[in-house]
Order: structure tokens, then sequence, then C-alpha cells
């Protein structure tokens, strides 16, 4: 199996110091990385580089979860490894002009809502008695229609559901770029569209941590009541069991959070232990090792290389099963202290898909301040991002062009 290797040790208190100097320089700087799309036969336009991939040239991509669950931070970091400009709502959003719209895009990529595939809007749904997870309420035969217009490289009028007032709006149009990003409740539930989808994401947050985590927001921040917390929990879970979580086992990765093992008892959801479950067999993927390909390995890092507060940093690696699939799955239990560090950890991955050393761990630092930038959450998701770019590439025959720091490159 092809390996990319990008690791490299570090030997040495000087030398650690000074990759750590030159990506927090290049972080602080803020210089965008340059980013761009070429493909690997043939300089062309945007246009002429989209029919070079699959189908139509444009790649799909799924990203399950349920709401509140991280999307919006995962999206911004997958959109910001393909790079591309005029990022932001489609048609300008409401407040600059345009109209409510769920639609984000870039010259790049496009990320579609598929909220906005609800058959009924939200009086509608007072009538069914349903909820949103119900795939009953949900027009998978249009969602298919429309998704397999993109992929051949199509335009398509898609439906707006309005998270303001709950209302089904006026059709958008949406122009396919490269990459077309549907992210929901149901990217997997439906075969059809399940078949469409080139490459498949389940962002799992365990009952514990969104439990520990809406307590933190509906209960201290907004002043609910644990009882009417726990009504809310449980009258959404049936159908979250029943219509959402299966799709687990039809994703080519899952990111799985849960609570940390590391300290007892812990129920604030404030430390983390994240799995990154790797499907085995996925063509064009290479499952990220740890030290040893194929070895069960467990590492505790934290020592003079990397700064480590209580309850400190504990990684494993290993062969799996999960849902009745070989997988192979990293994980980390933890927080870390100080980003610039995280080098140290990279050097010690294989198969990351980065394209200049200290890739991974720039990226990281310039999302500092995202949710979960300090554990396991935003260390999986960013290394999911590199590895669906390196994917698009290999499908796709585009190249997506990075410039390394010079100072890194150096």
């Amino acid at each position: 199996r092809p390996v990319r290797d990008h690791a490299a040790r570090i030997d040495g208190k000087e030398t650690m110091a000074k990759i750590i100097l030159a990506l927090a320089l290049a972080a602080q700087a803020l210089v965008p990385t340059r980013t761009a799309l070429k493909s690997v036969n043939v300089r062309a336009n945007a246009r002429s580089e989209m029919t070079m991939g699959t189908d139509g040239g444009v790649v799909l991509i799924g990203v399950a979860a349920d709401s509140g669950c991280g999307k919006s931070t995962f999206m911004r970091r997958l959109t910001g490894i393909f790079g591309g400009t005029n990022v932001g709502p489609l048609g300008g959003g409401f407040d600059n002009g345009g109209w409510e719209t769920n639609t984000l895009v870039s010259d790049t990529t496009t990320v579609i809502c598929l909220d906005d595939y609800h058959l009924n809007d939200r009086g509608g749904r007072k009538v069914t008695g349903r909820t949103a997870l119900d795939l009953a309420e949900n027009n998978f035969d249009l969602m298919y229609e429309q998704l397999k217009e993109l992929k051949a490289g199509n335009a398509i009028k898609k439906p707006i559901y309005n998270h303001v007032n709950g209302t089904l709006d006026t059709p958008e149009e949406i122009t396919p770029t490269q990459i077309v990003i549907v992210e929901g409740l149901h990217p997997m539930a439906d075969p059809r569209v399940r078949e469409l989808l080139d490459f498949s994401l389940y962002l799992d947050i365990t009952d514990d941590v969104k439990f520990a985590w809406k307590i933190q927001r509906d209960m201290v921040e907004r002043g609910h009541s644990l009882e009417s917390i726990q009504q809310s929990i449980e009258a959404r879970k049936p159908d979250f069991d029943a219509f959402v979580a299966p799709q687990r086992g039809d994703a080519d990765v899952v990111i799985q959070v849960l609570p940390t093992d590391l300290i007892p008892d812990e129920k604030e959801g404030k430390v983390l232990k994240v799995k990154f479950i790797q499907k085995e067999g996925k063509d064009n993927f290479y499952p990220a090792y740890l030290f040893d390909e194929g070895s069960t390995i467990e590492w505790t890092p934290c020592g003079k290389k990397l700064t480590c507060s209580y309850p400190g940093i504990k990684f494993a690696y290993g062969p799996d099963e999960f849902l009745g699939n070989d997988v192979t799955v990293l994980e980390m239990d933890g927080k870390f202290d100080n980003l610039q560090e995280l080098i140290y950890v990279e050097s010690h991955l294989s198969n990351t898909a980065t394209k200049f050393y200290g890739e991974l761990t720039q990226q990281m630092i310039k999302m500092g301040d995202s949710p979960g930038s300090d554990n396991g959450t935003g260390f999986f998701q960013t290394l999911a991002s590199l590895k669906i770019r390196e994917f698009y590439e290999k499908l796709s025959g585009v190249e997506v062009e990075v410039e390394a720091p010079a100072k890194v490159a150096a």
C-alpha cells in the first residue's frame, strides 16, 4: 500500500525551537497560504479543470452530524484546506443584500445544508407530528435528483429551508464548483444519495458529551432547568437513534467524541477522548497511523518536548472493528497546552496527507481560537480535512497547490 510519510524526528531542543518559531511566525503573520487548483495534466481554467474529475468533474463529499456537534467548525477547517477566495454565503447573504441562505461558496467549494430538503416547513411538521430527523420529513427524491445533476456539472434550483422563521423559501440557483460538500442529518441515509458520495464522514458526539455540552449552553449560559434539558434530549433521542446514528456504519471516517478516561467521573465535557476511525479498503484513502503501521500502540508524550498540565495527554493507535467494518483507529485523550508544540506529535504520525512538514500544526494554529482547537476534535477534524484533500487529488487528477512558508520549507 502506498505510504506518504511526512514524519520526521526532531533531535535536540534547538532544532525544535527553530521549527516552532517558524510555524508561530507563519501563523501570527496570517499571511494566507497560497492555495490553487491545478490539473496534473494540463493548465486550464476552473471550468475545464472541473471536467477532469469523475462524472461531471465534481467530487461530492458528505458530512453527517446532529445539530450542535461541530459541523460549522469542521466546514471552516475543510474549506480552508482547499483554499479558494470569495468565501461566504451564496448571493452575499441576507445581511448583504442577498437572501436567507444556508449555502456557503468559494471559487473552489460549495457547501450545501441538507436541511434545505425538509419536506415540510415548521408548521407542517406540527401537523404531521414528526421531527426533522424522521426520514419521512425529508425529500430524498429531490435530494438525489439534484445532487446527481450537480455531480454531472449541471446547475440546479435548490429549495431553501429558512431556519429563522421555519419556512420553505424561494429556491436558489447552485452552480457546482470542483468540490461540493453536503452536510446535515442524512447525507448517507438514502442509498441512492449514499452511492453518489465520493467520500463520507460522520461527526459522532456520544450521549454523555452531548448532555454535558447542552447543560453548559442551556443551563449555565441560558438559564434553562436541568429537567427541561433532560426532557429535550430524551424527546429527540429515539428519532436520532433510528434515523441518524445508523449512518456511522456507512461513513468512510468517523470522528467520535467521548468523555475522558484521564479524570474519573468528569461530567463537564471539558476534557475529551476523541477517536479517528478510518474504514479499511477505501480506494484512494490510506489511513493515518502512529509510529508503526498495523501495530497496537499507547503513547504518553508528555515530557520535555510537549507541555502538558493535568490530566496530561494520551494517544493510542491500532486496528479494530467498528459496526461490522474493519477500521484503523487513532485516539487522543486530553488537551494541548501549547499548539505550537503540536509539531512534536505531528512528527510521529504518518500518512497525514500534509504537503510540507508542519502543515497540520500550522492549520491548527491558524484556527487556534475555534472550538476544539486544544483537543482531539480540532486535531482530528484538521487531519480529516488533509486526508479529504488528498483523496480529492487522487480521484480527480487535480492538484491542490500549496505554497509552504519559506522558513518551514527551508
